[in-house]
């Protein structure tokens, strides 16, 4: 008994393991994933049979997805090709004007076109992509525009304003000859000789600009009563008197007046009528143009020289000076009305005083020429007006 025991023990598992065997398969064929298939094409190596290697067989070649595609793309953009498009639009320039003969560029393809009369343009056969479309006039700030076509569109944009350009005007302001002339009168209205003798006929300019009438009566208004033409009279007058020059004056106050009221007669009559009536007449400048150190010693010496008997007139010409000694003239005629009887010596007296003022005259501008400015503390730089 004992002995069938584990017999039919052993007989009972046998059967359990047969009969759980077919779900086990079940369950590893569930859970184990299928192999792929061998293409039926494909050939297996064979084994050397003394190495026990596979030996290299030709075998036909896995196709790639990749490589196809590149020609499937090409065949696929020969059947639909790419559309290009177009671009229109109208620019418009100041007070909302359209604006003909504007620069359009469409960039990076520079392409280039121009308004037209109505100030539209359009630029046709335009690939696809992004673009920056300039447009640039006369006159307008550039104007730049980003735009986006895609393939066939006809793309419309909306009006184009042109903001006007900032523009930079130099503008050169240049005094005219009045004002030039202006300026020179009252700079030689402060030119005094040591600081107080008037030196208001001379001016440091060769070229100077024509005086006015009214500017040749001011500056002889202003000499004649400056306070040292009564001094320089006084001083002449006691010279006179030291000397008992004009004899017929006698001395005493009532001689020294005399002498000091027809020195000065002289005086304000010569520069009436040699600075102001004259020169006016005869459209001359009374004064004295120094000609500078631009020029050589020799010449300004002779110019200097010259200048007494001739002067430059207001045409710009230098011409005979018919003011000066005209009015020299006069102001010796009329002197014989208040000077002694016994003092006068008709034409012969009036026409030496001429020549003596004449060589005076000479020597005057030679020193004008040569040495007052360096004594003259506001006198005006030499500056030749062009």
């Amino acid at each position: 008994m004992t002995a069938e025991r584990p017999a039919a023990g052993a007989r009972h598992n046998l059967w359990a393991a047969l009969l759980l065997l077919p779900l086990c398969a079940s369950a590893l064929r569930a859970e184990t994933p299928s192999l792929p298939a061998v293409p039926e094409t494909a050939s297996l190596p064979a084994l050397d049979s003394a190495a026990q290697t596979p030996l290299v067989t030709a075998s036909q070649a896995v196709p790639n997805p990749a490589a196809q595609s590149i020609p499937n793309a090409a065949a696929q953009a020969a059947e639909n090709p790419v559309e290009p498009g177009s671009i229109t639009g109208v620019v418009m320039g100041s007070e909302d004007a359209v604006y003909e003969g504007a620069t359009v560029t469409l960039e990076p393809l520079h392409r280039k076109t121009t308004t037209d009369g109505m100030g539209s343009f359009r630029i046709a056969d335009v690939p696809p992509g992004r673009y920056t479309l300039v447009v640039a006039a006369p006159g307008f700030k550039t104007a730049r525009q980003a735009l986006t076509l895609d393939a066939g569109q006809p793309l419309a944009l909306p009006a184009i304003r042109m903001e006007i350009a900032p523009t930079t005007t130099q503008v050169l302001v240049t005094p005219d000859e009045r004002e030039i002339a202006t300026q020179e009168v009252h700079a030689e209205e402060q030119q005094r000789v040591f600081g107080f003798i008037p030196n208001f006929y001379v001016v440091y300019d060769k070229n100077a600009p024509p005086l006015t009438k009214r500017e040749k009566f001011h500056l002889a208004w202003r000499t004649m009563i400056d306070p040292f033409t009564f001094v320089g009279s006084a001083a002449v007058a006691g010279v006179q008197q030291a000397t008992d020059a004009f004899s017929g004056y006698g001395q005493g106050a009532e001689g020294y007046a005399d002498r000091f009221g027809a020195d000065l007669g002289d005086n304000e009559i010569g520069t009436f009528l040699g600075g102001a009536v004259f020169p006016s007449l005869f459209h001359q400048d009374p004064r004295y143009l120094v000609l500078g150190p631009s020029s050589t010693t020799r010449h300004r010496i002779w110019y200097a020289l010259e200048n007494a008997v001739i002067c430059r007139g207001d045409n710009r010409k230098f011409q005979f000076c018919y003011s000066g000694l005209l009015g020299s003239l006069a102001a010796a005629g009329i002197s014989n009305f208040y000077y002694p009887a016994v003092n006068r010596h008709g034409a012969s007296l009036t026409f030496e005083n001429l020549g003596i003022g004449i060589a005076a005259s000479g020597a005057s501008n030679i020193f004008q020429e040569f040495f007052v400015r360096r004594w003259t503390p506001h006198a005006q730089v030499q500056t030749d007006t062009p």
